[in-house]
């Protein structure tokens, strides 16, 4: 079962800002929202956040908050998706986007849904490895159960996904996390004892 978390009020307001105004939705790069017929509906916000693998050996990785995505609707469909960001001034509107993320983001949530468990569903991205991650962040159940470590978060990597990493597959964080941890490490110096 899926849990989201509500968005900020300020982030989704900025969205309906956005698609309200003729100029920002003209401008923007998604050919299928200027198509749209009938009326765009901003759905399933979901918070983005950014690996960041650490540079101290033995240190976990960690993430931070970058902003909040929307899935934009058009009919039955998402057609686009929306972005806003963290400014001074709070979460800002930042662009419209149309792709392959779009439809594997919304795949990806109906297949979490039949997984057992309760999760918070979250974006996770690894810019250096061009990924995109649904992260299913485990949370307590409805009846008060904690999580187990059968329950435990879960990344599912969106379709196009980097090569040895298979798309649209749940993997426990414990088991992708020292895949991704390995692809990301900087490469031992020359002459160094790592290259011995």
């Amino acid at each position: 079962m899926l849990r989201p978390s509500p968005a900020p009020a300020p982030a989704l307001r900025s969205v309906l800002a956005a698609l309200g105004s003729p100029t920002a939705v003209r401008e923007a790069r998604t050919p299928a929202l200027r198509a749209a017929s009938g009326p765009l509906c901003p759905e399933l916000p979901l918070p983005v956040h950014v690996l960041r693998i650490s540079e101290a050996p033995g240190h976990e990785p960690g993430t931070r908050l970058v902003g909040w995505r929307f899935l934009i609707r058009s009919g039955d469909r998402a057609v686009a998706a929306a972005d806003t960001m963290l400014t001074p001034d709070g979460w800002s509107f930042s662009h419209f986007f149309e792709g392959p993320y779009v439809a594997a983001t919304e795949r990806a949530l109906v297949q979490a849904e039949a997984l057992p468990g309760t999760y918070q569903p979250r974006l996770l991205s690894v810019p250096e490895l061009y990924m995109l991650t649904l992260w299913l962040h485990a949370e307590q159940d409805p009846d008060g159960t904690e999580p187990g470590t059968e329950s435990a978060d879960v990344l599912v990597p969106l379709a196009p996904a980097p090569p040895g990493i298979a798309a649209n597959r749940p993997y426990r964080v414990a088991d992708l996390l020292p895949v991704l941890s390995t692809r990301l490490a900087p490469p031992p110096l020359l002459g160094s004892a790592a290259s011995a």
